[in-house]
């Protein structure tokens, strides 16, 4: 049974960093595309970053800020979040598909962790 366990939430003030992890158990996801995606109260599940091998993607909201990268051998995916805004507040999950490369639409991914929340203050 496929799990992903996200970590690294937190709350942080307006220009501070943080880092997710994102770690992957019952299957090895080496050659397929995680990703990150955020949902803000009362608003959509919003793509933020995904990345298969060295190819990745990341939304224009964040690019500049946040980077994506993985250690396959510990089959773990990272997001680094710097210069946080306010309006990067949200639920962050991370996400796992099969045969699609750094998919942004939600609906590709099948498998989903539970999680964690990121709280920037002003």
């Amino acid at each position: 049974q496929v799990h992903l366990v996200e970590s690294g939430g937190g709350l942080v003030q307006a220009g501070g960093s943080l880092r997710l992890s994102c770690a992957a158990s019952g299957r090895t996801f080496t050659r397929d595309t995680m990703g990150w995606f955020r949902q803000a109260p009362g608003k959509e599940r919003q793509f933020v970053a995904a990345m298969r091998w060295s190819d990745f993607s990341l939304s224009d909201s964040v690019k500049g800020r946040f980077t994506i990268s993985r250690d396959n051998a510990k089959n773990t995916v990272y997001l680094q979040m710097n210069s946080l805004k306010p309006e990067d507040t949200a639920v962050y999950y991370c996400a796992a598909t099969f045969g699609l490369v750094n998919t942004r639409r939600p609906g590709d991914y099948g498998y989903w962790g539970q999680g964690t929340q990121v709280t920037v203050s002003s």
